[in-house]
């Protein structure tokens, strides 16, 4: 995968938990961002979305609200 991914969570979000799980099992590299440990997170949210949903998943330009609905679509990025 060229670029980078990044992926803001909480702890509680089961489809966050999912996405983690899905990128650590196939060795996508991630970079997690928990938007209960720094209050920039959900602004950053925000201002990629319109919207404080997670997990918000952002892979080189293109983001991605949850993960499960999209899955399709972000793996075919990474392949």
């Amino acid at each position: 995968m060229a670029g980078q991914l990044r992926i803001y969570t909480i702890p509680t979000c089961s489809d966050c938990t999912y996405a983690k799980r899905y990128f650590n099992e196939n060795q996508i590299p991630y970079i997690e961002y928990n938007c209960e440990d720094d209050e920039a997170y959900p602004r950053e949210v925000r201002e990629l979305t319109g919207k404080q949903i997670v997990p918000t998943i952002v892979i080189n330009d293109k983001v991605f609200v949850g993960f499960a609905e999209n899955l399709k679509e972000i793996s075919e990025l990474l392949v």
